[in-house]
């Protein structure tokens, strides 16, 4: 199925609830995809062609906490290739990279596994949604302090109103090691939005 089909069928199943978890916040509720196993197949067919397309051979894929690791493994599978998370701080056992970026008051910090990627390796960084983009730059940053470059980001929904794309572009852009590859299967703009089911 290519990636306009899948596109489609991603609006077509997910569902978003207003004001969850606080007022004014609509969320996208992707576990509908999980319910028919055909939805799902066709995403991650879709999402393991996509990297495939990668001129740069991949050895792992990162994913972020908590949704991205729904279909990291899945994908990291089908590529034969090692899967490797990316946790909030403190959630992870034992010895950990840890990048600390700014919020709009105070900050935050992502943590990754000491050893498990080393200089050598070449990732695809995958996530569910790309917002406004912290995490996901965020995690660039930290793959940059190990010397491990992303050479692809992939999300499954991008929100285009909230500008994700213009911070992770940018954060991707200050190293030439990073191959600067940014695609998302469904661009969801707020008219779109408005439009999906609830």
């Amino acid at each position: 199925m290519d990636a306009e089909k899948v596109d489609q069928l991603i609006c077509s199943t997910v569902k978003v609830y207003e004001n969850f978890p606080r007022e004014g916040v609509d969320f996208i509720d992707i576990f509908p995809l999980f319910h028919e196993s055909s939805v799902i197949k066709s995403i991650i067919d879709c999402l393991v062609q996509c990297i495939k397309a990668v001129e740069e051979p991949i050895t792992a894929i990162v994913a972020l906490e908590a949704r991205g690791f729904l279909f990291a493994p899945l994908v990291a599978l089908e590529l034969g290739v090692k899967f490797v998370p990316i946790r909030k701080k403190g959630k992870l056992p034992g010895r950990v990279e840890n990048f600390t970026y700014l919020l709009e008051y105070g900050t935050d910090s992502v943590e990754l596994q000491q050893g498990v990627l080393t200089e050598g390796d070449k990732v695809v960084l995958l996530d569910d949604i790309l917002a406004t983009g912290g995490t996901a730059s965020a995690a660039v940053s930290l793959l940059s302090t190990i010397n491990v470059p992303c050479c692809f980001c992939i999300f499954l929904i991008e929100l285009t109103f909230l500008d994700g794309r213009k911070k992770l572009e940018q954060n991707l852009n200050k190293s030439d090691k990073n191959s600067n590859k940014l695609l998302s299967v469904s661009l969801i703009s707020a008219e779109k939005l408005a439009h999906l089911s609830r």
